[in-house]
């Protein structure tokens, strides 16, 4: 006959093992060896599938995976190259038609087995196919699907069977889940801060967007940074951008990099553009941010400055009357997504929200749209490395 107590003691065992919701556990900790593993099915009617596995950041992942997933043929897009059939965990060849969908992994196999850790909103989905070694960036769960937009899936038959090894459980001290909480950073003076202008101008030096993030980090750590989480460099001419989209479009690869406007501060135009899109949106809709690189640094490495605002539309340029994009006017959002998304590589070591001495909490852009803030900028110090240069 049990106690109460230990009725108590196996219940709460029982949960333990059914949230982690692993098994074939070992002790053995050897680079490469199993210490626990999962298997499981995805099915390719549905979206996103909630492994129920928590992760530490440093663990590192092993996937297998087989079975198959039909799209069937649509009447409708007969004479169009719309890709359809029965396809492995690679997923199948792209066609034209996929140049106007959304998919997770922009150039990766239409329906091939994918994964992320963490959110939708920030994390940045990879490639599986039949088989990935895959080190997590920050500790969040794991979620598997496919590369597929939502009609896809309503359609779609078959399912993957796939083998989640944990090779390596990472640390619980390693990251918190998002990447590191806000803490103050000593080395980001008040003064400092007070010396990064408000806002950029256009060309005839009419204030324009605010700066609204904060780096430290060298160049190639910036940039290691903005492109880990998803971010592409845009085109810096229009004829770059005709070319490019041509080029991709051969390919059959989305083309994202539309070039952005030239925009100014400390006496130049910025050095990086960076663009978060959907292909099929990104003439109108896109989040996107300039950089420039100030000519101050801390400990050693350049702060960078950023102005990221989320194009949503167009309205009419009040300079001249033309067409020019509209942006969200609730900007912070805009300033949190360059967060959430950055800080999800796990590139990012330290992290705060600074308020200057004269916050900017509304104003106009260049071209007459209205946005509002709370004033604060966040400030990202990026991980760093031995070997990287300034």
């Amino acid at each position: 006959m049990l106690t109460a107590s230990q009725k108590v003691a196996i219940a709460l065992l029982s949960l333990c093992v059914t949230s982690i919701n692993l098994y074939a556990q070992s002790t053995d900790t050897t680079a490469g060896r199993t210490i626990a593993s999962q298997e499981l099915d995805v099915s390719a009617s549905k979206g996103w599938f909630d492994t129920k596995i928590d992760l530490h950041g440093g663990a590192k992942l092993r996937f297998s995976a087989t079975g198959k997933a039909t799209y069937p043929a649509d009447a409708s897009m007969e004479g169009k190259t719309r890709t359809a059939g029965t396809f492995g965990p690679a997923g199948l060849a792209r066609g034209w038609a996929d140049l106007i969908h959304q998919y997770a992994v922009g150039n990766a196999g239409h329906g091939a087995l994918i994964g992320r850790v963490g959110t939708d909103d920030y994390a940045q989905a990879f490639l599986i196919g039949e088989s990935k070694e895959y080190d997590v960036p920050v500790a969040g769960r794991l979620y598997l699907g496919l590369n597929q937009s939502e009609s896809d899936a309503a359609n779609a038959t078959g399912s993957f069977h796939v083998k989640i090894e944990i090779l390596n459980q990472g640390s619980a001290d390693a990251t918190t889940a998002g990447g590191p909480a806000d803490a103050r950073i000593a080395s980001i003076t008040a003064d400092l801060v007070n010396k990064i202008p408000r806002r950029v101008t256009d060309p005839n030096g009419k204030p324009g967007d605010m700066v609204n993030v904060l780096i430290v980090g060298t160049q190639e750590q910036a940039v290691d940074a903005f492109t880990s989480a998803g971010w592409v460099e845009v085109d810096k001419q229009a004829g770059n951008s005709a070319m490019n989209a041509i080029m991709d479009s051969l390919e059959k690869k989305d083309y994202l990099t539309m070039p952005m406007s030239v925009l100014y501060l400390f006496n130049r135009g910025q050095d990086y553009g960076f663009a978060h899109a959907e292909p099929v949106k990104v003439a109108m809709s896109r989040n996107h941010l300039r950089v420039w690189k100030s000519p101050y640094t801390v400990e050693g490495r350049p702060l960078w400055c950023v102005a990221a605002t989320h194009d949503i539309g167009f309205e009419r340029d009040q300079r001249n009357g033309g067409v020019t994009h509209k942006i969200d006017p609730a900007i912070d959002g805009e300033r949190e997504y360059v967060n959430g998304t950055l800080s999800a590589t796990g590139l990012v070591v330290q992290r705060d929200h600074v308020t200057p001495k004269d916050p900017l909490t509304t104003a106009m852009t260049a071209t007459g749209g209205e946005f509002h803030s709370d004033g604060r900028v966040v400030v990202l110090v990026l991980k760093n490395a031995a070997a990287s240069t300034n």
